[in-house]
């Protein structure tokens, strides 16, 4: 941790909520808010980067168990495994 002659504070807005469940978190971590922003710095100082990916939702149809799935349907499609039936359209 920086000494006291060396913090600054930084202010910034954020939703009450979701800072009283972060704190909640962290407090089940045993840090406080502080504590883990100062780590978040740090971690993206050393990396240079953002240390977590950060994306849109994924469709869950690329999923990788789904494309594993799918996969395994297609292998025991081209080996005869694969048991087709007809059935009527759902509609939703």
């Amino acid at each position: 941790m920086a000494q006291a002659g060396n913090s600054v504070n930084v202010n910034f807005r954020l939703d009450a909520q979701l800072k009283k469940n972060v704190e909640d978190i962290c407090s089940q971590m045993g840090m406080n808010l502080t504590t883990a922003l100062t780590i978040f710095c740090k971690k993206m100082e050393q990396e240079r980067r953002i240390p977590f990916e950060i994306t849109a939702d994924p469709d869950p149809f690329y999923s990788e168990s789904n494309l594993r799935h799918l996969e395994k349907k297609m292998e025991d499609y081209r080996a005869g495994r694969l048991k087709l039936a007809e059935h009527d359209l759902l509609e939703e």
